[in-house]
């Protein structure tokens, strides 16, 4: 898992924290919703290749994060992989395009529809006639019914993670004939293109215990253009192969292995011809960028003609000699590593017996050893795109300075988000335009640069806000305990898994010492962070709100967001750190600790400069992975915090829980769903609500378009940078690799045949 971030919205929506587990601006005045929209922001790179130009047969291994624990996608357990498997073995009623849209997908629905309004909502489902279960049973009424009813939220005995959707229907009937299936709402419900996708058949979602255990290791039936054929949690890897009652177009490959290894260890496991496709750190695509023969921010890559040995064959098939190998890449992979252990065993026998001879050949050895490793990773290339996620600032707004809206106006305001952009996706090649909207990526329909409703950075403004609520530079400061915190929320002590005399924290602002961030500033002419002009403070939120983008460009600004007129900005903010009752404004900064997350905590240096220039000290906490979300996000045990979210094609479902406001439990705590910053408005809740319940597409864009604006005002998350998306994928693969919004399309992967190259689009022929 990546502690950037989770992806899931095959499923449901959940956070991804940079190790590998939870998703893809100009000023909101500038142009319509309808200009924004229309395209992402970078193109998917998946070497695309006509059927016929896709040789028939081959393995494709690729990496994921660990064997799923489960392979039902709505239990509370399933992950990326789960995802994976069931986009590959089970029917989806819609598919998202390379724009984040949803769209029928032709081999199971000819078309559907809403039939009727009132007196409750009707759809109208027609099924392809072909489409039909690996045991041969038709695809119908039974199936939609049964998952429906496992879902709906009614029977406990069924251990969802979800219901969202499924709890408004009010009943599930067969239409005129096997093929229609007709769904019924109590409630209208504007996100129905969301349900049924993936569809289990009834044998799984029939019974509670079928439900809770009998999908979880293994998927005895299956409907997709592959099924399951094993799962193999000792050896890591989960099987798909063929499946030989698909009706649509045939697979090109025989199996898809997904294999179970660390991010880490990626890069050494392409280069021991382990892997075929995997996605990977920057650092990782440098790698072979730089063994392909290339220099400079990492270029997209297409497919070419030329295979690597072995490169899409069948297990046991001629190599290139022509002689039958009969053995897989793993099993001669598993064999160079015995071969190789063998040689260092000799190797360290030898070695005993001379000691300055150890010495040098160990470092010989090594660096031979990383000349093969980089010399095979040039039958790799690097596909980019930006990843359906974006990485958010969030800021806990239940306790501490934070709890002030005007100290988080702030500190958003101290933000110079093109500048933190830059730091993750310019290196990459990438376009480094910050997200302005937490609802909706630029390329989907709901897209709406919302960020003017708070105002961009403008330092002078946050001071003045800062003033505004009492934290003045050079007030008295009560000198603290040891166990005393400065204002800020209440932390656990910083688990690092830092090295030895370094616990993990560390101060901005405490002293006049430049961190790496602030060092790399000064050393680019160019950079001009804290230092740009005012920009317009006239956009806000009006009361009366006629149309979503436009009326935040009137004079007046949202309440809050902006000093009141006339609040002066403290002289001299920026060289000393603000005091209030006697306590410095310092928040707690919690990051990840471990591999994987060095781009978050470039970030967050760059951050914490920027904080500092308006004299808000930030105490830097590095924690181990292992407890970043449990023990830090989800316990609210922070001030600030780095992760991000999945883009969603159905924002009114699956954004509002995490948006949504708290409310206090039976039991006295807060009740916050997925709402980590605990910050939500009465008014948020009521326009995801009438978003659900309009039928009307063009309405529930406004009223999401309004309900971001309002989140953006209340400043609990602010939204930075779609995360890059990196793979590596053998030269030749065609038809995968950076997927970016859109659903793969299992059947037509595979690898070209000699002397093939990928063409403009995939054809549907061959």
């Amino acid at each position: 898992m990546s502690h950037d971030g989770v992806g899931l919205r095959a499923v449901m929506r959940s956070a991804a924290f940079l190790t590998a587990g939870v998703l893809a601006v100009p000023l909101l005045s500038a142009c319509s919703a309808d200009d924004e929209g229309d395209r992402p922001a970078a193109a998917q790179d998946i070497a695309p290749a006509s059927r016929d130009q896709v040789a028939d047969g081959g393995t494709l291994r690729w990496a994921v994060d660990a064997v799923p624990e489960t392979l039902n996608a709505f239990q509370a357990d399933a992950d990326a992989a789960t995802s994976r498997v069931a986009g590959a073995v089970l029917p989806s009623m819609y598919r998202l395009d390379a724009n984040g849209r949803p769209q029928i997908n032709p081999a199971y629905l000819e078309s559907a529809k809403v039939v009727g309004t009132e007196p409750k909502q009707v759809v109208l489902y027609k099924l392809n006639q072909q489409a039909v279960w690996s045991d041969g049973r038709e695809i119908g009424a039974a199936d939609f019914a049964a998952q429906w009813r496992a879902l709906s939220g009614k029977d406990s005995a069924y251990w969802t993670a979800r219901n969202a959707g499924y709890d408004r229907i009010e009943k599930i009937e067969r239409g005129k004939n096997n093929l229609e299936v007709r769904v019924t709402f109590a409630r209208p419900y504007a996100d129905w293109k969301s349900l049924f996708s993936p569809l289990y058949p009834k044998s799984v979602m029939g019974t509670a215990d079928s439900f809770n255990d009998g999908a979880r290791r293994k998927l005895k039936v299956s409907a997709g253009p592959f099924a399951v054929k094993k799962v193999d949690v000792k050896g890591g890897q989960v099987q798909l192969t063929r499946n030989p009652r698909w009706w649509g177009s045939p697979t090109k490959l025989s199996e898809i292995d997904l294999v179970a290894v660390a991010r880490d260890k990626r890069a050494t496991a392409l280069a021991a011809d382990e892997l075929d496709m995997a996605e990977i750190d920057p650092a990782d695509a440098e790698r072979i960028t730089a063994a392909r023969g290339r220099s400079g921010p990492l270029k997209g890559a297409s497919a070419t003609g030329t295979q690597s040995p072995g490169a899409g064959r069948d297990k046991g098939e001629k190599d290139d000699s022509g002689e039958k190998t009969g053995k897989s890449k793993d099993e001669k992979a598993r064999d160079d590593g015995k071969s190789k252990s063998k040689s260092e065993s000799d190797s360290d026998s030898d070695e005993s017996s001379d000691g300055d001879e150890k010495d040098t050949s160990g470092a010989e050895g090594s660096k031979a050893k990383a000349a093969d490793q980089q010399a095979a990773l040039s039958a790799f290339v690097v596909r980019k795109s930006l990843e359906p996620a974006y990485t958010q600032l969030a800021l806990n707004g239940s306790e501490g300075p934070l709890a002030d809206e005007r100290v988080r106006r702030a500190v958003a305001r101290a933000l110079d988000r093109k500048e933190l952009a830059k730091v993750v996706l310019k290196p990459l090649g990438l376009p480094a335009e910050p997200v302005g909207s937490h609802l909706a990526l630029i390329g989907q329909a709901a897209y709406s640069d919302n960020s003017g409703a708070l105002g961009g950075q403008d330092t002078a403004e946050a001071r003045a806000l800062l003033a505004d609520a009492g934290w003045v530079p050079g007030g008295p400061v009560t000198e603290q305990k040891k166990t005393e915190k400065a204002a800020g929320s209440k932390g656990k002590k910083a688990d690092t898994d830092d090295s030895p005399g370094d616990d993990g924290t560390y101060i901005v602002g405490e002293d006049n010492k430049p961190s790496e961030a602030d060092r790399d500033l000064r050393k680019d002419p160019k950079d001009h962070t804290g230092a740009h002009e005012r920009t317009s403070a006239q956009s806000g939120i009006q009361a009366d709100e006629q149309q979503a983008g436009k009326q935040y460009a009137k004079q007046g600004g949202a309440q809050g967001a902006y000093a009141p007129k006339g609040t002066a900005a403290p002289a001299g903010a920026a060289s000393g750190a603000l005091a209030k009752d006697g306590k410095p404004l310092t928040l707690r900064f919690v990051l990840p600790s471990g591999q994987g997350s060095e781009s978050l905590r470039a970030v967050a240096d760059r951050i914490a400069q920027m904080l500092q220039r308006i004299g808000i000290r930030t105490d830097i906490s590095k924690v181990s992975d292992a407890s970043y979300f449990k023990d830090h996000i989800a316990s609210g045990q922070y001030d600030l915090a780095l992760y991000s979210w999945p883009g969603s094609a159905y924002p009114a479902t699956d954004a509002r829980p995490i948006y949504s406001k708290p409310v206090p439990a039976a039991d006295g705590s807060l009740s916050v769903e997925q709402n980590y910053t605990r910050v939500g408005t009465d008014q948020v809740d009521q326009l995801f609500d009438q978003a659900l319940s309009t039928l009307d597409e063009g309405e529930e864009r406004s009223l999401v378009r309004k309900a971001d604006a309002r989140i953006w005002a209340a400043a609990g998350s602010i939204p930075l940078y779609q995360r890059p998306q990196l793979t590596a994928v053998r030269t030749g693969l065609a038809n995968a690799g950076a997927f970016g919004f859109q659903t793969p399309v299992y059947e037509d992967m595979g690898f070209l045949k000699k002397g093939a190259h990928p063409v403009a689009s995939p054809s549907k022929t061959g």
